[in-house]
């Protein structure tokens, strides 16, 4: 996750109290979402929402400065927690070097079109060797549970878990506006979400991300969406 506070004080209450402050709108002083009630739900493997796409094949690719990133949604799934998940990999280059391979484990609400997070398998690369697996996490596995990785019907305000691994992965979202116009190479979207986004391991740390209805991430740090499309077509 990628500010500077001069009251100290103050930001350690609002640490210890999980709380947020922010002059953007779509900012609130609520919880954040961590029930889901998954057990009552649905939970299907493929399929897509406005602002995610999880069927096989389907790929985005992102760009900016030295850095790269490409998310494939494979034709593999795998059972995690008991659930059937989509497997969708990334890949992500730093100077034209290979950094890290992950391959992420989805599952998305058949009524609701909300889109869940149940792990990631990690490998990290260095010099064109695997050096380790780190922000590795599994639903089920040590107190590990799924978290929401995209809402299927998003509203300014909504504030939830994507990752609940303690002390490993406990990144959080919330959602700032689903009106966005943005520009990328691939082109200019229109009712874009964005998000503000962080994780409880560090409440200080920050980045904003949008998504584009009908096709998904499109800005992630510095990069940008560059090209999307189902591999193959």
């Amino acid at each position: 996750m990628k500010a500077c506070y001069t009251i100290i004080m103050g930001c350690m209450m609002c640490v210890a109290i999980g709380c947020s402050s922010s002059n953007e709108p779509g900012s609130t002083a609520g919880q954040w979402q961590e029930d889901f009630d998954l057990s009552n739900r649905t939970l299907v493997s493929s399929g897509r929402n406005r602002y995610f796409i999880l069927e096989p094949g389907f790929q985005l690719v992102l760009e900016g400065g030295d850095e790269k990133l490409a998310i494939t949604v494979l034709d593999e799934t795998e059972v995690v927690d008991g659930v059937t998940t989509r497997i969708v990999e990334e890949r992500e280059w730093n100077d034209g070097k290979l950094v890290e391979v992950s391959r992420n484990y989805f599952a998305m609400c058949e009524k609701s079109g909300d889109i869940f997070y149940f792990g990631e398998a990690v490998d990290d690369y260095q010099d064109g060797q695997l050096s380790g697996h780190g922000g590795a996490w599994r639903a089920g596995e040590k107190d590990a549970r799924a978290g929401l990785i995209m809402p299927g019907t998003a509203t300014a305000g909504q504030k939830y878990y994507q990752e609940m691994a303690p002390g490993v992965a406990m990144d959080r979202a919330e959602v700032i506006r689903v009106s966005e116009t943005f520009k990328t190479p691939a082109g200019i979207f229109e009712q874009c979400l964005k998000t503000r986004e962080g994780t409880a391991l560090n409440p200080l740390e920050k980045e904003y991300k949008y998504y584009a209805p009908g096709i998904g991430l499109i800005q992630d740090g510095d990069m940008l969406l560059v090209k999307q499309g189902f591999v193959g077509q």
